[in-house]
């Protein structure tokens, strides 16, 4: 089986290719030679995934999954959410959403926070979701090297390290987009079996 993942992260491609088995071949947005920007305009985490899948399956022709990801932090009402990637501004950048966050959190008690992911497949005509929750807190400083995005600044329940000081392997057991991917994989391994 061969799958397009809709994605321009090479990070996130890292993760869910270390999840998916072999026989379920990935091809990334750049083997399809879509380099245009995949439309990401709905004011929902599922919205935007469901939109990004739609997009490829029309304009390539592919299947394909599309995944879209959020930060909820409970005292800010859910945001940063649908607009994680650009919490601080269009450009983008990790260290400057992270600061923006730190800094509306500086005189909070409340740090409790959940990374969200929904996973939207688009196979033979017909279209199914998929949705991955990690609960945890926002930590007052940012601590580790590995992951990307607020990985640094992100402690899941039980846990004392941040994401960005726990490897990919543990990430993924623990992790919003490893328990989508999961279901993903359980379901298309259910179609190859039934």
């Amino acid at each position: 089986m061969q799958l397009v993942f809709a994605t321009n992260n090479p990070n996130k491609l890292k993760e869910v290719q270390a999840l998916v088995p072999n026989h379920i071949k990935l091809l990334s947005l750049e083997d399809i030679l879509c380099i245009e920007d995949v439309p990401e305009t709905q004011t929902t985490i599922e919205g935007n995934a469901i939109q990004k899948a739609e997009y490829i399956k029309t304009n390539y022709g592919y299947d394909c999954f599309a995944d879209d990801t959020g930060l909820e932090v409970e005292v800010l009402n859910g945001e940063p959410g649908v607009y994680s990637a650009r919490y601080a501004g269009s450009q983008r950048n990790a260290e400057d959403n992270m600061n923006k966050l730190l800094s509306e959190l500086k005189h909070k008690d409340n740090r409790n926070a959940q990374f969200k992911t929904v996973i939207a497949l688009h196979l033979d005509g017909k279209l199914q979701t998929f949705t991955g929750i990690c609960k945890g807190e926002i930590t007052k400083e940012k601590q580790g090297e590995k992951g990307f995005g607020y990985d640094p600044i992100f402690k899941a329940d039980g846990y004392e390290k941040t994401f960005a000081e726990i490897s990919l392997d543990e990430k993924n057991k623990i992790g919003h987009r490893g328990k989508a991917v999961t279901q993903l994989v359980n379901f298309l391994n259910n179609l190859s079996t039934s």
